[in-house]
């Protein structure tokens, strides 16, 4: 299978975008693996802008696990070609 989130894209403009109860947001970037290998790699990484609580309304960039996302947060699905 093919990488489609290959190629880095800009904060207002990520692949997806998933948040937490507690305030956390992740937008997805860039994924390093395409999903049929993500799947299978706990080590599976996702360049992310990530704002908490502790950013103060800023995002943070780098690299983040896969797994970790996915269990703290739940993805939000945007408008078709709405830009974040």
């Amino acid at each position: 299978m093919k990488n489609e989130c290959g190629k880095t894209r800009k904060v207002n403009d990520p692949y997806e975008v998933y948040r937490s109860a507690g305030g956390w947001e992740w937008r997805v970037l860039k994924k390093w693996q395409a999903p049929d290998k993500e799947a299978g790699n706990p080590y599976s990484r996702w360049f992310c802008a990530v704002k908490s609580p502790m950013t103060f309304g800023n995002y943070d960039l780098g690299d983040v696990y896969v797994s970790e996302v996915k269990s703290l947060a739940y993805k939000v699905v945007a408008p078709v070609n709405e830009k974040w």
